[in-house]
């Protein structure tokens, strides 16, 4: 009898959307920060007691930690499953939560939240878009990575003003504590819901499969042959800066607006995000239409002349809270377009079969370049008392960005077919997220 595969891919989408709105909570540092500041600057017992230039330290440690464990995570998600890969980032994420609840100590948090936390993200994100991708055809790689990538993004819309009242009500370390439990019960349940499609699986809309035909094989270059490809050290360097930008606003962004919006400074994070996540979106089904490359371009382009903007905003004395809000909100939304581009250039040019570990390796840009430009950042607020010069270097970077991606070659987006439903190979396992359907229930779709 005839058998088809059940298209799981929304299901297993939204799992991934799941997780990620719980592991976004890297991006909610700079309300974080803003308490140690201030039981850095109150003293006493008890409290904070950090040197003020490495006040972005566990945060910078995370991005590096998060970018360079998507290398272990994607050799994990690729060989074990992602369930059993997002399971161990929830664990990871909630020790690292748990510790920090305990104490003040900058070594401790540097490992309990960049270390630790760091490691857990990366476990947990990298499991998360390449089950959701294998389930749909090339032609919706930019909108299913763009849409899955957003939780990482949107997360802050609502951790920033939850963690802002934990933090006034029970105070910093118990809102770790609360935080840690939580995410390692949401992110360990939701992984048992990340499915990858069985063996031969071939999605509605791929191009010339057929109903009673086998897929032709996808891309399969393993890690080294892509290591040694120039496009592989362009996309590293692009993905470096324009990731780097973005995070060096993210992790100060309620430092900044604080001048302006006082304690309501953690709106400016939750706004932000929401751009973040939209630009997710919108580069996802922008890159399907007009291709990666001119997407990337367009965005790099916009973010060099918003970090232009900003120099005189944030160094003034007295800048407006909604010009700020507002500068902020287009950064995030040029930086989350790198979430969406830069895994749908990992499968355009280099495949699925070792996507976790393929886009690991380049998401190690990432990790360095919010490592490199946080740090830069703090320690020149720490010096000169403004993020001006900041905002100026990360400008020229984005410019540099853009002239590199002008040497990339542009790849044409696939235009889906109609809707057929795809049999697996002959023999296929029908396991992991695989539902049987009938020859009868075929026979009524097709009417």
């Amino acid at each position: 009898m005839s058998q088809a595969v059940k298209n799981k891919g929304w299901s297993v989408m939204m799992a991934g959307l799941g997780i990620n709105l719980a592991l976004g909570i890297l991006y909610t540092w700079s309300v974080f920060k803003g308490a140690i500041a201030e039981s850095i600057t109150t003293g006493g017992e008890g409290g904070f007691a950090w040197d003020m230039a490495k006040l972005n330290d566990p945060y910078a440690v995370a991005c590096l930690v998060f970018a360079f464990s998507m290398i272990l995570a994607g050799k994990c998600q690729d060989k074990l499953g992602p369930r059993l890969t997002a399971m161990a980032g929830g664990v990871l994420v909630g020790l690292g939560f748990i510790w920090i609840s305990q104490t003040t100590s900058y070594a401790a948090w540097v490992l309990g939240f960049g270390v630790l936390a760091g490691a857990g993200i990366g476990f947990g994100y990298s499991s998360a878009t390449p089950p959701a991708l294998k389930w749909f055809p090339a032609a919706k790689t930019g909108l299913i990575a763009g849409l899955v990538v957003s939780g990482f993004g949107l997360a802050s819309v609502y951790i920033a003003p939850l963690a802002q009242y934990l933090v006034r009500g029970v105070g910093l370390q118990q809102s770790m504590m609360i935080f840690g439990v939580s995410f390692l019960v949401v992110v360990s349940l939701l992984s048992l819901f990340l499915h990858n499609p069985p063996q031969g699986y071939v999605p509605a809309g791929a191009p010339g499969a057929t109903a009673n035909k086998a897929p032709v094989a996808d891309k399969n270059v393993l890690p080294m042959q892509m290591l040694r490809s120039g496009s592989f050290w362009k996309l590293w360097v692009i993905y470096f800066i324009g990731a780097g930008a973005g995070l060096m606003v993210i992790g100060n962004v309620a430092e900044m607006a604080k001048t302006s919006m006082g304690e309501a400074a953690f709106a400016a994070v939750a706004i932000m995000a929401i751009g973040n996540a939209a630009g997710r979106v919108v580069a996802g089904i922008m890159s399907d239409k007009i291709g990666r490359s001119n997407t990337l371009l367009i965005m790099l382009v916009l973010q060099a002349l918003l970090m232009a903007a900003c120099i005189p905003v944030v160094g003034s004395q007295h800048s407006s809270a909604p010009l700020l809000v507002l500068l902020a909100t287009f950064i995030g939304f040029n930086y989350g377009t790198n979430l969406s581009l830069f895994p749908s250039f990992s499968k355009d040019l280099w495949g699925l079969k070792n996507f976790g570990i393929n886009y690991g390796l380049l998401f190690t840009s990432w990790g360095a370049g919010g490592f490199v430009m946080s740090r830069l950042s703090q320690m020149v607020m720490a010096s000169t008392g403004s993020y001006a010069s900041s905002f100026m270097v990360a400008g020229m970077l984005l410019v540099i960005g853009a002239m590199v991606t002008l040497t990339l070659k542009p790849k044409a987006a696939t235009e889906p077919l109609p809707d057929v439903i795809y049999q697996p190979l002959l023999g296929a396992t029908m396991a992991d997220g695989g539902e049987r359907i009938e020859e009868q229930d075929i026979e009524q779709h097709s009417k």
